[in-house]
């Protein structure tokens, strides 16, 4: 599942790639744009058009590590699945990415004061958690304190600004929330989405276990009532306590599935909804039993991220911009997106979507040129000795990890090709979705990493979350590359207020990112989605958020 929350960019294991057989593209399935837009497509219905009850059946690539979503371990796309109908949040996203606030949570957000930058939450009074206890701000002062930064025992995925946030405090009653910040916010408005319950956010003991199998206390319009690990699949069914607008559908199923079963579970009809990637898998749902093909461009994008850490091979910026310029990365994209996406190419920047306010090409120091790749690498002391470059007695031999499925691994080859030709070689390595950030990219187990990373409407959030270093706490940083210039830049960018000048700051950061190797980004997704056809208010949602109260068939 893609859809992803608002306050913070997930990691996604999964399905980011599609390359497709060559000769493969004759097929009825009509090329469209990777260019992010301000429309969606989810078959648009009245709630009185659709029947009452029925079961939405949705694939997760696992089951997720932590479901406490702010965890480094549930910062993840499994956990926003599960997130996403069962807490709470602050705003909302339309499809063209305007932010409007979740009333069902809050009756009114509004930014109160400019100096120092204040803003007022109003809870709404008939908000309470699944066990029947009211929404208060206490509970946003102690998630506001648990990711502020200031104990490393929290092991957060992302401080979401709180690391500038001063006080939160009492306002008018308990259902009134008070946040002033030491330092301005640009995304403010990506904070408490999901907000959590104060148990779960109160120690460090309680952020990582209060939440580890499950969600004992939520708060949605869906609550999670079975988590059968033996078959794998968590079900969903309507909260007795919620408040808002009463759900369509009666039950959500969550079952987690190896990639290469999710065509054939859509064929079979045994799910309504899943991401296709590549013309032959999108070619084969389209000519499926009442299914069709929905789409809408998002911020979702794929990459290759190196491992910089103190004492790792690939520690050397300049060795890592040399390895960057020998992938072609245009040739990647086309194969990925070939009859999928008219004219495909490369994502050229690490903040925006292409189609986002503020996108710029910015990726000049990573311009393919294996020649001058080669030279680079002569200069950086790594001489050819037969196939493979060798320096100090060391080959120049790396590792690239990436989840267990074929189109990842026929990326990688595709790499491992580009790097052969310059004397540098890749070794494959595939790890089950379960295991591939938790044993391997979060502890630093690799050379390059291969991944996806779920934007938002929100893009300045990924700075400090991802590229801002801190080599006690990582966060998102799964390269472990930075700088204190770098840093310095971010915290200028994200306290900028004037928006105009946030984008430039933001791109300034973008071209130190590229200059330093961080990462190759290949190509944003298609949003491409196999959907029931009598499923509405369901598909492709681009950058809107879903309402899960609407979900539901068509009677």
């Amino acid at each position: 599942m893609r859809l992803r929350t608002l306050g913070t960019r997930c990691a996604i294991p999964v399905v980011a790639l599609g390359l497709v057989v060559t000769g493969c593209s004759n097929s009825d399935v009509a090329a469209g744009t990777s260019t992010i837009g301000t429309t969606n497509d989810v078959n648009p219905k009245d709630p009185g058009e659709l029947r009452d009850g029925g079961n939405l059946r949705l694939a997760l690539g696992s089951l997720p590590s932590n479901f406490n979503y702010l965890h480094v371990d549930g910062g993840t796309e499994d956990g926003a699945t599960v997130v996403n109908p069962t807490m709470p949040a602050a705003f909302v996203s339309d499809a063209a990415g305007e932010l409007t606030v979740d009333h069902n949570y809050f009756t009114d957000i509004k930014l109160t004061n400019a100096a120092p930058q204040q803003v007022t939450y109003t809870i709404n009074p008939k908000a309470v958690w699944s066990d029947g206890s009211p929404i208060t701000w206490e509970d946003m002062r102690s998630q506001a304190a648990a990711l502020s930064g200031k104990d490393n025992a929290f092991l957060v995925s992302s401080t979401s600004g709180f690391e500038r946030v001063g006080k939160v405090e009492r306002g008018t009653d308990d259902r009134e929330a008070i946040v002033t910040f030491d330092k301005p916010y640009a995304e403010w408005k990506g904070q408490f989405s999901p907000l959590y319950p104060k148990a779960v956010t109160a120690t460090p003991d309680a952020f990582t276990n209060a939440d580890l199998n499950s969600l004992p206390v939520s708060s949605g319009p869906f609550v999670i009532t079975n988590i059968d690990r033996a078959q794998n699949r968590i079900t969903l069914n309507r909260n007795p306590k919620w408040w808002g607008a009463t759900p369509k559908l009666d039950t959500i199923t969550l079952s987690a599935l190896d990639h290469s079963a999710t065509l054939p579970a859509i064929q079979n009809n045994e799910l309504d909804w899943a991401y296709m990637s590549g013309l032959e898998l999108v070619t084969a749902a389209k000519n499926s039993k009442n299914v069709v093909i929905r789409r809408a461009p998002e911020p979702s994008w794929s990459h290759l991220t190196f491992n910089g850490a103190p004492g790792a091979l690939l520690s050397d910026p300049q060795l890592r911009i040399a390895i960057s310029k020998a992938i072609d990365r245009q040739g990647l994209v086309t194969a990925a997106q070939n009859g999928i996406v008219v004219d495909p190419k490369p994502l050229n920047n690490h903040i925006f979507m292409a189609g986002q306010k503020g996108y710029q090409d910015n990726s000049a120091p990573i311009a393919f040129d294996p020649a001058e790749a080669a030279r680079m690498l002569d200069s950086l002391g790594w001489k050819l000795n037969g196939d493979v470059r060798e320096k100090d007695g060391r080959k120049l031999e790396i590792r690239d990890v990436m989840y267990q499925q074929d189109q990842w691994v026929q990326t990688a080859q595709i790499v491992q090709q580009n790097l052969a030709a310059i004397g540098v070689k890749l070794t494959i390595q595939t790890v089950p979705g379960s295991g591939l950030f938790k044993d391997v990219i979060d502890p630093g187990n690799f050379d390059i990493a291969q991944f996806s990373w779920g934007g938002t409407p929100l893009p300045l959030g990924a700075l400090p979350q991802i590229y801002a270093y801190n080599p006690e706490n990582l966060q998102g940083n799964k390269a472990r590359i930075g700088s204190p210039e770098l840093n310095e830049l971010i915290d200028k960018t994200i306290a900028e207020l004037d928006p105009d000048k946030a984008l430039a700051l933001a791109n300034q950061c973008d071209q130190m990112i590229f200059a330093e190797g961080y990462s190759i980004p290949l190509q944003q997704a298609s949003g491409t989605y196999a959907v029931r056809e009598n499923l509405a208010n369901y598909g492709a949602f681009g950058l809107a958020s879903p309402d899960y109260t609407k979900v539901g068939f068509l009677k």
